[in-house]
């Protein structure tokens, strides 16, 4: 019996430890490990840092913009658009005041449009306009409004003939109608010559910008950094209509010149020479056996003209240079008031820069390979 019960116990004691380990196992088995944490990847971050511009640079561009938003808003009121009854408020073109009795320069062309003229101020105001006198010689025109002196803003006219190409250039004016536009650029050439689509005679001095210039902007001022009109813009050259970078108006110099005979007596007498001919080219050197490389070759003189009065001879002959009939034989103009002449364009800028009718000019010639000195009378230009 003690052996049983020794087995029994032993047995019992086997049973409970296996029982222990097996509530070990499961307890090992039942419980989760811990997770581990898992590893994020740190995003890639694109960090744009321009490189500054140098303090000196900065200050320069601030400037440039000041400059600019200083024109606008000292001159901006002076401009005007050019309307009328029958446009319903639709700007024909531009203009601006010029002094404190309510004259506007504007250009000829656009107060041709305008038969029942009218003018909206910077304040959106619409007044009645009357012209007072056009120069279709200059594409010059003055209306007058009737408006006290202490609603005005005049603009201030500055001067052309110390203007440099490369100077900053200023635009405001109404293209396609957006009234008070600004555009700012350069002054690109000086002394150019004008076309006119109603004349045989051309618009002198002409100042070249890249000032953006379009349908609009006519009759505008073009002014310098000071705010100071320069130019009263007149015409692109493009084969679209808008503005392509070529850009033209007529000088202050000009415009001081004609606007005063428009308000005294509405209209203003050109100088006239009396002369067709052509600047002389390499081509006609050769050609013509011409004894100067320079200047202008006489073709031919109005029949009772100045020149044909002061005894200035005209070509004799035919001759084809480079395929294009030209007259040889005339004089061959190289200097006017001891100016030296090159081109016909200085022939035609001087005459309508520095004379008026009836002064007398001299011309220094060369005929027949002799140099020669003859005073010439100006006339009034005729029209057409």
């Amino acid at each position: 019996m003690k052996k049983i019960s020794l087995v029994v116990m032993l047995t019992l004691l086997l049973l409970s430890g296996l029982a222990c380990n097996l509530g070990e196992l499961t307890r090992l088995t039942l419980t989760p490990r811990p997770t581990l944490p898992v590893a994020t990847a740190t995003p890639f971050v694109i960090v744009l840092t321009p490189t500054p511009l140098p303090p000196g640079q900065v200050v320069q561009v601030d400037v440039e913009e000041q400059i600019v938003a200083s024109v606008y808003a000292r001159v901006s009121p002076a401009v005007v658009c050019i309307t009328a009854r029958e446009k319903f408020g639709q700007c024909i073109g531009s203009g601006f005041v010029i002094d404190t009795e309510g004259h506007i320069v504007t250009n000829n062309h656009v107060a041709e449009e305008a038969k029942n003229p009218l003018v909206t101020l910077a304040d959106e105001r619409t007044v009645p306009a009357k012209l007072v006198g056009a120069d279709p010689g200059s594409d010059l025109a003055v209306f007058k409004i009737d408006i006290s002196k202490e609603e005005l803003t005049v603009a201030e006219l500055g001067q052309s003939s110390t203007l440099q190409v490369g100077q900053r250039a200023i635009a405001i004016g109404n293209p396609f109608g957006l009234e008070r536009t600004v555009t700012v650029g350069i002054i690109s050439a000086l002394g150019r010559t004008l076309p006119r689509e109603d004349s045989n005679f051309q618009l002198a001095e002409i100042i070249q910008t890249d000032a953006a210039i379009n349908p609009g902007n006519s009759g505008g001022p073009l002014l310098d950094s000071q705010g100071r009109v320069i130019g009263v813009n007149t015409a692109i050259r493009s084969t679209t209509g808008t503005n392509s970078g070529i850009g033209f108006a007529v000088p202050v110099d000009i415009v001081k010149r004609v606007v005063p005979e428009l308000i005294a007596h509405g209209r203003y007498r050109h100088t006239w020479l009396g002369v067709r001919g052509n600047t002389i080219t390499p081509e006609m050197v050769e050609a013509m056996n011409l004894p100067v490389e320079t200047g202008v070759l006489i073709a031919m003189v109005e029949p009772g003209g100045p020149a044909e009065k002061a005894g200035l001879r005209g070509g004799k002959q035919q001759v084809i240079v480079a395929g294009i009939p030209m007259q040889a034989g005339g004089d061959i103009v190289i200097g006017i008031n001891d100016r030296q002449v090159k081109r016909f364009d200085d022939l035609i800028n001087y005459l309508a820069s520095f004379t008026s009718v009836g002064d007398v000019v001299t011309l220094t010639v060369v005929r027949d390979g002799k140099q020669l000195k003859i005073d010439v009378t100006l006339e009034e230009r005729p029209t057409g």
